[in-house]
């Protein structure tokens, strides 16, 4: 028997491969949008998959698992509560599926979404394992809040939150402490608010570890799950409906993207991917400095609206392909207009901010702090900024006055980059715009 991990930095997501030696049979969960590391591992081993398990229909990714299912004929499983419109056999609490003399078992456990199982894995028949989904994390359990609009059933997240109490406690706590935990996601997903660094751990050290397993009542334990989650990105629930679907296979979807020399300036959004430093130089009128970095997935799909059609510009050919794939990741490439190279012909630039007269008189200036809500309120960088989420920022920029000269910051100056741009867009012609930066870190105490 062999377990297989595999990561999506970018996303924090994990899927796995469950492989039987005894039946040369694999079986996936949780797969993400590019199949192909999943073909590669099974063919490394020798083996076929024949089933693919998905724990819920998951918000912050698009899944493969009806491309596995073309390419390899693998059963999909899910929860009956998923209401999947793609092909699937039903996995729900009490059923079980022989993988060698592997036994996979299913428990309901609601709580991140009403259609949320995790899988037992019995060997020798001792459970050794449980795929927790975004159910049980290390350090953390799932947010209760993404479906109470989307999705084949949705529920209030006070619902949610009372389920999520007691599918820990009833069907999670109470497997073997030696049972190892391998959760959908690690640190940086939003799909829970204080994950641990450690990519799986075991029933045992999370009841010691984790705040969500400890000694709470219900009111006592909803209360805490509910405050202070992380902010809900725009494509989230558009995700959902995908998954619910099925996602059409990736490579036909990313050859449809037109590829062009140059992007005209024009009323549409711009992503523009490069390094800050290039972007500043010389950009289009109205391009969104996006860079291409860990999180651009999430934030892309934060500052743009499923539906919305925008332009996709790069540094250089290797970039720009590399950030069409991790639009595909959230099911963004069909909205690409046209993408291109970057061939310098953008008159648009931005100045540097005028440091020391920021410092010394920055009652001169509007400061605008694109940090999400929770930061802002947990430590105040300038205690006159206006605070306006990034996430949020292209639908409240009436609310930032033009009688002074803008100061745009975050918390490190990626942020700060995509925030300023927005802001000098649609203000330019009318107050000078600049962008903190790395800067900002010279003023927190």
């Amino acid at each position: 028997m062999d377990i297989q991990q595999f990561e999506d930095k970018g996303l924090a997501q994990y899927a796995y491969a469950i492989y039987s030696e005894k039946a040369h049979e694999i079986i996936v969960i949780d797969p993400a949008r590019d199949i192909r590391p999943y073909l590669e591992y099974a063919k490394a081993v020798n083996a076929k998959i024949t089933g693919v398990i998905e724990t819920h229909p998951h918000a912050d990714f698009v899944s493969g698992h009806l491309e596995l299912h073309r390419v390899t004929g693998a059963t999909l499983y899910c929860s009956k509560r998923t209401g999947a419109a793609y092909p699937h056999v039903t996995f729900d609490e009490g059923m079980r599926m022989m993988l060698g003399d592997i036994v996979l078992k299913a428990l309901n456990t609601p709580g991140h979404s009403p259609d949320s199982i995790s899988v037992v894995l019995i060997y020798g028949g001792e459970p050794r394992a449980v795929f927790t989904g975004d159910t049980l994390f290390v350090g953390d359990c799932g947010r209760p809040d993404l479906r109470e609009h989307t999705g084949n059933v949705t529920a209030d997240r006070n619902v949610l939150a009372k389920q999520m109490y007691h599918s820990l406690r009833e069907k999670l706590m109470v497997l073997e402490d030696d049972v190892l935990v391998y959760p959908g996601h690690g640190a940086g997903t939003l799909c829970g608010k204080s994950l641990g660094d450690a990519d799986s751990s075991t029933i045992g050290v999370e009841k010691v570890s984790n705040w969500s397993l400890q000694p709470l009542s219900e009111p006592e334990f909803v209360t805490a799950l509910l405050a202070q989650q992380p902010f809900v990105p725009k494509y989230f629930p558009y995700d959902v409906g995908i998954n619910r679907e099925g996602a059409p296979d990736l490579q036909p979807s990313l050859d449809k993207v037109k590829i062009t020399a140059a992007i005209a300036e024009e009323n549409i959004t711009v992503i523009d991917t490069r390094p800050q430093s290039l972007f500043k130089q010389g950009h289009l009128i109205h391009a969104i400095n996006l860079q291409n970095g860990g999180k651009f997935e999430t934030w892309l799909g934060s500052i743009v609206a499923p539906g919305e059609s925008y332009c996709l510009l790069a540094e250089n050919e290797t970039e720009l392909w590399e950030v069409i794939r991790k639009t595909a990741k959230i099911g963004y490439e069909p909205y690409i207009k046209a993408a291109a190279v970057y061939t310098n012909n953008g008159r648009e630039t931005m100045a540097p901010l005028p440091l020391e007269d920021f410092r010394v008189h920055p009652e001169r200036y509007t400061i605008v702090d694109v940090r999400m809500t929770s930061e802002a309120s947990d430590e105040k960088i300038f205690n006159d900024a206006i605070a306006i989420p990034l996430d949020q920022l292209r639908e409240r920029i009436s609310e930032i006055p033009s009688d002074k000269p803008v100061v745009v910051h975050c918390a490190g100056g990626y942020r700060s980059a995509a925030g300023s741009s927005i802001v000098a867009g649609a203000l330019k012609n009318k107050v000078q715009v600049y962008d903190l930066g790395e800067a900002v870190k010279q003023f927190v105490q």
